[in-house]
């Protein structure tokens, strides 16, 4: 594993078991591939009666764009600006209940745009050859002196 879960909690602003994903595999300038096994987790905070429903996977894969966004700031010298989660669209999910999910979640995220005020990303959640969910997501850059998380 290229950064282990101490590394991403360096990245982003989510703590403890709210870091969702365990390790990043690779990465480079316009892509990133994560790994994790949270979703098998009885203490996931995304639970709800026992179940994990299938659009928290898209959480997932904004948590590896925000590890992206946090690795390219880091590699240019300078802190990640924080973000939200503005948009999603074409999304797809196929499984109901991530918790039923038995085999590793991979979690990628690809670069489609940045700019001042954020970014664009298509990402995917896999187990095996078998896709999750996907969608692309938006991320807005938090205004400048907001320091709510």
């Amino acid at each position: 594993m290229l950064i282990d879960r101490a590394g991403i909690a360096t990245l982003i602003p989510h703590a403890g078991a709210m870091c969702l994903l365990d390790g990043v595999l690779r990465w480079d300038d316009v892509s990133i591939t994560c790994v994790t096994y949270s979703h098998r987790a009885p203490d996931n905070p995304l639970r709800s009666d026992g179940r994990l429903e299938g659009l928290n996977a898209l959480e997932y894969g904004a948590q590896a764009a925000a590890i992206h966004g946090g690795l390219l700031a880091r590699q240019q010298g300078r802190a990640a600006v924080p973000g939200y989660l503005a948009a999603i669209r074409h999304g797809t999910l196929t499984v109901r209940d991530l918790a039923e999910v038995d085999d590793r979640l991979m979690v990628s995220a690809h670069l489609i745009h940045v700019d001042a005020t954020g970014a664009i990303y298509d990402c995917s959640v896999n187990a095996g050859n078998t896709l999750i969910a996907s969608a692309r997501i938006s991320i807005v850059n938090r205004p400048d002196g907001d320091n709510q998380r």
